[in-house]
C-alpha cells in the first residue's frame, strides 16, 4: 500500500476505483466497503484508493466537541494497510477545504485529481460544502463526468448498525467485548513507555507506564483489563490499569500494564496494548496489602480468562 499525505502528491491513475470517508476505527462496516473496492477494482484491472483526512473533519468544524477518536494516525495507517488496497491518501482537511461546493470537490478532486471510474460509496455518505450533497447527486455528477458510481447498504451485525459511536460509547462504558466485535480486531492503545512512580514495584507488580501522545485517542473507562502485546517479536499477556492510583491519592490519569513473566526493560519503547476484557473498577484500597492482593486476583482472573 502506498500512503500519500497529500492529493498533491498522489500521480493520477489508468483506473482509479475510490471510495472516501473518515474511516475511524477501521471496523467492520468499513471492511466491508474496502472488500467491495478492492473485489471491483481487481475486476476491472485498475486500483483501488481511499481517500481520507487528517484532522478529522469534525474536529476543524467543531472544536468545542473534544471529539475522541478509536485510531491515532499511525494505527489506522496499520490497520488500511492490512485490509489490501493499493493506496492511502491521508489529505489535510481545513476550512478552507471544507468550503469547497460539492461540484468543485467532484470534478476537481474526484475527477481532474484522480481520475476516478468508478466510486464505492457508503448509502449514506454526504460531501460538500455543508454536507449538502448525497449518493443520489454523486450518481448525477458520474453521468455527467463519466464515473459510475456502486452503493454499500448499511451493514449491521446481531441487528445493530455498526457506527464508530457505538464503538466509542461501549469503550467509554468499558464494555471492550462489545467495542472488539464491532471492531473486528482487538482495541490498541500505542505509546511510549516512561518511567512512573514505582509503586508496581513496590508491591511486586511492576509496570510498564504507558504515555499516549495523541490527546484526541479515546481512552476507555478507568478500570483493570486484562491486555496481550508483541514484545520483541512475542506475544506477552498481561493486565492494564487505567486510572488516578486512589490508594495512594493520584491525581493524574495513568495506563500501567503489568506483563506475566516477562523481565525485559521497555523503558522508551513504543509498544502496542491490545485490550482483551475488563476485569473491575478502579477502587481505592484501604492499605497497600490490599491492593497488592487484589491485583494477586487480577492475575488470577486475567489468567483465567486467557486461558479460555
Amino acid at each position: 500500500m502506498k500512503v500519500y499525505f497529500s492529493l498533491d502528491d498522489f500521480s493520477p491513475l489508468d483506473f482509479a476505483v475510490v471510495t472516501t470517508g473518515t474511516f475511524d476505527g477501521v471496523h467492520m462496516g468499513h471492511t466491508k466497503i474496502l472488500k467491495q473496492l478492492i473485489e471491483v477494482s481487481k475486476k476491472h484491472g485498475g486500483e483501488s484508493v481511499l481517500l481520507t483526512f487528517d484532522p478529522h473533519p469534525r474536529m476543524v468544524l467543531q472544536p468545542d466537541i473534544d471529539l475522541k477518536l478509536i485510531n491515532s494516525q499511525r494505527e489506522k495507517i496499520e490497520l488500511l494497510k492490512n485490509s489490501g488496497i493499493d493506496h492511502l491518501i491521508i489529505h489535510p482537511f481545513t476550512k478552507e477545504f471544507s468550503r469547497l461546493f460539492a461540484t468543485e470537490f467532484v470534478r476537481g478532486l474526484l475527477v481532474n485529481k484522480l481520475k476516478s471510474k468508478k466510486i464505492i460509496i457508503g448509502y449514506d455518505h454526504r460531501f460538500g460544502r455543508n454536507r449538502n450533497a448525497n449518493i443520489t447527486d454523486l450518481i448525477s455528477f458520474g453521468n455527467a463526468l463519466d464515473f459510475s458510481v456502486e452503493e454499500i447498504p448499511a451493514q449491521e451485525i446481531d441487528d445493530v448498525s455498526i457506527s464508530s459511536t457505538k464503538i466509542r460509547k461501549a469503550l467509554e462504558s468499558g464494555d471492550v467485548i462489545t467495542a472488539n466485535t464491532y471492531l473486528g480486531y482487538e482495541y490498541m492503545l500505542t505509546g511510549i513507555v516512561k518511567k512512573g512512580k514505582g509503586l508496581g514495584r513496590q508491591l511486586n507488580f511492576p509496570t510498564a507506564n504507558l504515555a499516549i501522545a495523541e490527546s484526541y485517542k479515546l481512552i476507555p473507562k478507568t478500570g483493570t483489563y486484562t491486555v496481550k502485546s508483541v514484545l520483541f517479536g512475542k506475544m506477552v499477556y498481561g493486565m492494564m490499569n487505567i486510572g488516578y492510583n486512589p490508594t495512594v491519592n493520584g491525581k493524574t490519569q495513568s495506563i500501567e500494564v503489568h506483563f506475566f513473566d516477562f523481565k525485559e526493560d521497555l523503558y522508551n519503547q513504543k509498544i502496542q496494548i491490545d485490550i482483551l476484557h475488563r476485569l473491575r473498577d478502579e477502587h481505592k484500597f484501604e492499605s497497600l496489602d490490599a491492593l497488592k492482593e487484589q491485583l494477586a486476583k487480577d492475575r488470577e482472573n486475567s489468567i483465567e480468562f486467557i486461558s479460555k
